[in-house]
């Protein structure tokens, strides 16, 4: 074969390689890692947009550690809870985080199934309702008579009955409109809504889009010992592939360690790859989320659940009428690919 043969053939190879991996679904592989072996592809959705807060991602992709698990991993903004459930479960993404407690009311009223979670994010639920100074909202009895936004599926509007019931407010005179994960903060600035539901970590990302000091008002005040952020994948992948699961925790879990300790670093990275990032915002994120999921002196390790905490979090549910009596930690969590303590 001639000099000019063998270059049009490698082209020609190289062209068909390109177009297969481009086509290829999430169950294929594309590229090769440093052992020479071939990657995995897979998908992971975000937990709620393209925050700071979930910057941890692409730093994991950006640092290689998805690379050196075998993964090649696209990252896509997700739209809360009752947005990344049914795309793990129906297979449009492998992997994703959603916040428990929205998975527990999900699942005990029937509307997904399917899922597990398999590593903590957050030791304590982030989940909000936030405002800004000048709205009129100081306490949670405020919010009755005012206008909050929110995704339909968002933990945030899906525990609110219970964090009124235990606030004492009155569910029914407080009225909710359909927002987009990335739109929220523009809707609160633009003053057509009175509050929206959001992490506590968003207060900053808050500030510099509204140019107002944010109010707000922890869930956690009133419905303690809930856990936050989940890592969830399909039942189906989790039975199939366990060591695939355990391999893409690890990486995951090694990007949100990083960016922790590197929380300007992280923000960089996250600005790279997303154009709308204000990094500044984006750094203080994980400044704030920090205490979350490394609680201070508790000596709970990165991504570890405890079976009875979540028992704990169920029957607080229960008694607040929002679950279903009968559901068991094991029905939501595989412990078998938990991260161990």
């Amino acid at each position: 074969m001639t000099r000019f043969a063998r270059t049009v053939a490698a082209v020609a190879l190289t062209t068909a390689l390109a177009l297969v991996a481009g086509c290829g679904g999430s169950d294929s592989d594309a590229g090769t890692g440093e052992d020479g072996k071939a990657l995995k592809k897979v998908t992971y959705l975000t937990s709620f947009g393209n925050f700071g807060r979930d910057a941890y991602a692409w730093v994991a992709k950006d640092k290689g550690f998805f690379e050196q698990a075998g993964f090649d991993v696209e990252i896509k903004p997700g739209q809360g809870t009752g947005g990344v459930i049914p795309a793990v479960v129906s297979g449009q993404a492998q992997f994703g985080p959603i916040d428990l407690t929205g998975g527990l009311l999900h699942m005990g009223s029937g509307q997904a199934k399917d899922f597990v979670a398999v590593a903590a994010i957050q030791q304590h639920t982030m989940a909000a309702i936030a405002t800004t100074e000048g709205n009129g909202i100081a306490t949670p009895k405020d919010l009755e008579g005012k206008r909050l936004a929110d995704t339909p599926g968002s933990v945030v509007r899906n525990l609110f009955p219970t964090y009124a019931r235990l606030a004492g407010v009155d569910a029914d005179k407080v009225t909710w409109v359909n927002g987009d994960a990335q739109t929220l903060m523009g809707t609160l600035a633009s003053g057509s809504v009175d509050g929206i539901g959001q992490f506590v970590v968003g207060r900053p990302t808050i500030e510099a889009v509204t140019k107002k000091k944010a109010v707000l008002l922890p869930y956690s005040d009133v419905i303690p010992d809930l856990y936050g952020n989940v890592l969830i994948t399909s039942k189906k992948i989790a039975e199939q592939d366990p060591e695939m699961v355990k391999q893409f925790t690890t990486a995951l879990l090694k990007g949100l360690e990083y960016s922790l300790a590197n929380s300007k670093e992280a923000a960089e990275i996250l600005g790279r790859n997303v154009d709308a990032t204000n990094p500044t915002a984006a750094a203080a994120e994980l400044d704030l989320m920090a205490e979350y999921v490394t609680p201070g002196g508790s000596g709970t390790a990165i991504g570890t659940l405890d079976s009875a905490r979540v028992a704990r979090s169920i029957a607080i549910l229960e008694r607040a009428g929002a679950l279903r009596q009968g559901m068991s930690p094991e029905q939501i969590i595989d412990f078998d690919l938990v991260p161990k303590a």
